[in-house]
């Protein structure tokens, strides 16, 4: 599903090596509108969400964002629309769940367009990685795209994830992971580099080809696999990991990418067998 859709600079989507502060304070055009996507997962155990997307109270809400540079920032950044059935509640409603039926949130990272539905979720639990979690705690947390007090509600049940070296199944690269379910059905793998503790999560059925939601590791698939990077995050970590991951297509060439905002997603979901767009 997709909570509304976003536009962002051309140097967002593709690094053209110039340092980020320059692109942002001098660019001119936006993209294509683009999805705010949320993976709905039925599993046995109960439904599970890969992100939250946008909250519509960023686009009606004028105190939303911060005051002062880093709302000046924000502003550059992105820009948002959001229609009234475009919540998370109603999307789910519309596709026949009740949004009290979620169980589980998996949070690829904590920027806003990947959080905006935590304050539908107090009964579920939060999952996120205890690296990412950290951030919050920098003094420049909120220029760095991070709004505690759009995070850390009350009332919200979160689990933080370590991942030591050697923990989990390894999947080619990748030495660590964290099995949710112990079936694996469901795998979380730390995809570093957007942000310090962005994940990623492997689903896996039998009869169907593999998913990995890598949040924002990349913003268009054909984008990945041509090694190119997005112009937020690390670049030494973001290359790493866009390496380990086209070594893991190497390794699964099947393996369906899913990132979220990328406008071809919702096709190549639908092609590989396992469901179509919603909205």
């Amino acid at each position: 599903m997709s909570t509304g859709a976003v536009e962002i600079r051309r140097q967002h989507v593709e690094a053209d090596g110039s340092p980020l502060l320059w692109w942002l304070l001098t660019a001119r055009g936006w993209s294509r509108p683009r999805p705010i996507n949320v993976y709905v997962i039925h599993h046995e155990q109960g439904l599970v969400l890969f992100d939250t997307g946008q909250d519509r109270a960023s686009v009606t809400d004028s105190s939303y964002f911060p005051r002062g540079l880093p709302g000046f920032l924000y502003r550059r950044l992105a820009r948002f629309k959001i229609d009234e059935q475009e919540t998370l509640t109603r999307l789910l409603a519309d596709i026949g769940c009740d949004i009290a039926a979620v169980r589980w949130a998996v949070l690829s990272h904590l920027h806003q367009d990947h959080i905006g539905g935590l304050r539908e979720l107090r009964h579920a639990q939060i999952i996120a990685s205890a690296a990412e979690w950290a951030s919050l705690n920098r003094p420049d947390a909120a220029v760095q795209g991070l709004m505690r007090r759009h995070i850390d509600l009350p009332g919200l049940s979160w689990k933080l994830l370590e991942f030591p070296v050697g923990q989990g199944e390894p999947l080619g690269p990748f030495s660590s992971t964290h099995d949710l379910f112990g079936d694996g059905s469901l795998v979380l793998i730390p995809t570093p580099g957007h942000t310090p503790g962005s994940v990623s999560l492997l689903v896996r059925r039998a009869g169907k080809p593999p998913l990995l939601m890598v949040g924002d590791v990349t913003y268009e698939e054909d984008l990945l696999r041509r090694g190119r990077i997005p112009g937020i995050g690390k670049r030494k970590a973001l290359l790493d990991t866009t390496r380990a991951i086209n070594t893991l297509l190497a390794i699964h060439p099947d393996l369906v990418i899913l990132p979220a905002h990328d406008p071809g997603a919702a096709d190549r979901l639908a092609a590989a067998g396992w469901a179509a767009q919603i909205r």
